[in-house]
């Protein structure tokens, strides 16, 4: 009897011990799960027309791309004494005809549960500036324009010299004008997010410090000799800062060779980066690229295959 006793004890902590690593399995999954699902897929969306030809968004949700946020770029606060009208999408005015076919495929992705924010500022200079210091003329143009079409969220990509005390002041109206689930990007270079080099004038860790809960997620710029997607180095500089968390890091790259500087990563070298991005931090924010039309390894004719290679690499 003692040795059969004993076998059953032995069997039942044998069991108990499967129970528990297949509870812990399966609690490991489920906590995986929600990580990888959190992970986004960011595109900016800036080429509308390509020789002429209307570049459709479509791609992104017509296939299994993962896409979770499409970045409409760029928005540009002109000055309301100028020849221009005062808000404009890249060169146009955004009630352009051209645009009309864009913003009803936008508005069939937004049904498929995709989040549309605006870019405003970027590389041209003038939106930041009259934001800081013609707040009162200038903000009421550009919260009009997000009412009128229906965005989900702003990107403020900031290039020029702004202060902190403006920069906050546009997240403060956002947030009180929009609500809590608006959702506010901001797309500084990757240094800035390290204590190295900025665009922006005012610091980006402070900024954090101050309003780091209305601050959805950053598009952090890791290219252009701002940090480099070919390692994990850039990206490992941001976090061991101890004060931006992973989370709240989508790393940016270069789509393609041809846009908008230096420092491209090809898919199969970057998709490596971004595993091992996941193994290190499991509540990786993701992965933005500029910008969508000519994105590889698609390239023009199936640019949304960019996306979907990105997706892969995020599952883990």
């Amino acid at each position: 009897m003692t040795s059969i006793r004993t076998s059953m004890r032995r069997r039942t902590v044998l069991f108990g011990a499967l129970a528990l690593s297949v509870t812990a399995g399966a609690t490991a999954r489920a906590a995986a799960r929600p990580a990888a699902a959190n992970r986004r897929v960011v595109v900016y969306y800036q080429t509308q027309y390509a020789n002429g030809a209307y570049v459709s968004p479509l791609g992104l949700t017509d296939n299994s791309t993962g896409l979770t946020d499409i970045i409409v770029a760029a928005v540009h606060l002109n000055d309301v004494n100028g020849p221009y009208k005062p808000v404009h999408l890249n060169d146009d005015p955004p009630n352009a005809a051209k645009f009309d076919p864009m913003w009803r495929d936008l508005r069939a992705m937004q049904g498929k549960g995709v989040h549309m924010l605006a870019m405003v500022g970027g590389a041209a200079p003038g939106s930041f500036t009259r934001l800081d210091t013609e707040f009162d003329t200038y903000y009421p143009l550009l919260r009009d324009f997000l009412r009128q079409y229906g965005f989900d969220g702003v990107d403020l990509d900031v290039e020029e010299r702004m202060s902190l005390a403006g920069i906050e002041r546009v997240i403060d109206a956002l947030r009180r004008d929009f609500g809590p689930g608006f959702l506010i990007t901001l797309a500084p270079v990757g240094s800035a997010l390290s204590g190295g080099g900025n665009l922006s004038g005012f610091d980006y860790e402070r900024l954090y410090r101050d309003r780091g809960g209305d601050i959805a997620w950053f598009n952090a710029q890791f290219y252009n000799g701002w940090g480099s997607m070919a390692s994990t180095s850039s990206y490992d500089a941001v976090v061991r800062r101890g004060l931006i968390p992973a989370s709240k890091v989508v790393a940016g790259t270069l789509t393609d060779p041809s846009n908008g500087g230096s420092g491209y990563v090809d898919v199969t070298r970057l998709k490596s980066t971004v595993r091992s991005l996941v193994a290190k931090y499991p509540q990786m924010g993701g992965v933005m690229g500029w910008e969508y039309f000519n994105s590889q390894p698609g390239g023009a004719a199936a640019p949304w295959r960019w996306a979907a290679e990105v997706r892969s690499a995020l599952a883990g």
